[in-house]
């Protein structure tokens, strides 16, 4: 069952993110990965910043912290891209 959630939350979180970088319209699949990933990046940096996402966190709480992970890593591969 946490797979399934966890595919939800990263489709979600990589649509969103997708939305507000603009430019990067990707196909469902590409949403999933973008989103997990996200996830992954917000669960090293938001702790490291002294700024924990929590242990408890809800479906919307990992959705936000998943599309600011997201978020991140679109800006950081379009930077890349511009550099290349």
């Amino acid at each position: 069952m946490g797979l399934i959630v966890a595919i939800i939350v990263g489709a979600i979180a990589g649509w969103l993110a997708g939305q507000i970088v603009k430019g990067h319209g990707q196909g469902v699949l590409v949403n999933i990965v973008v989103g997990i990933v996200g996830a992954l990046i917000a669960s090293f940096l938001f702790p490291a910043l002294g700024m924990g996402a929590g242990e408890g966190t809800n479906v919307i709480g990992s959705i936000i912290y998943a599309t600011i992970g997201a978020v991140i890593l679109l800006v950081l591969l379009r930077l890349i891209n511009r550099a290349t």
